[in-house]
């Protein structure tokens, strides 16, 4: 009998309230990913990442306060083993840069398919799709 994995546990931030919720739907639409936390503010995710302890902290790039990339450097120094992917509507190859230098796994546009970012998680969390 084959044991089905658990689901990768994910902390969502992102500010754009109706973003979030469409990701927050279809992720609960899925098995193999589990929403933790949803918030838009980056210190409250560091906080909970501590807390929770995740696989994977699924970022917005652009937030206010605490920026994707001030995130990404405060959780490699909190919690070195929560997996970063971001999700951005537009960031320079420099920021982009930046983000892999701090430790995000993968940067991805906001209009990627689910698919995509699906991938990008199962990948940052050491899991591999089922063939």
């Amino acid at each position: 009998m084959r044991r089905v994995p658990a689901p990768i546990r994910v902390v969502l931030l992102e500010d754009n309230d109706v973003f979030r919720e469409a990701l927050e739907l279809l992720f609960g639409l899925r098995s193999d990913v589990e929403i933790v936390a949803s918030i838009a503010d980056g210190t409250a995710a560091l906080e909970l990442c501590a807390e929770l302890s995740p696989d994977v902290l699924l970022l917005d790039y652009r937030l206010p306060g605490l920026d994707g990339l001030q995130v990404a450097k405060g959780l490699r120094a909190a919690c070195p083993d929560v997996a970063l992917v971001c999700l951005t509507a537009s960031a320079s190859d420099e920021q982009l840069q930046a983000l892999r230098a701090a430790g995000v796994a993968a940067t991805l546009t906001k209009d990627e398919d689910l698919e995509t970012i699906i991938g990008a998680l199962q990948q940052a969390a050491g899991r591999v799709a089922a063939a």
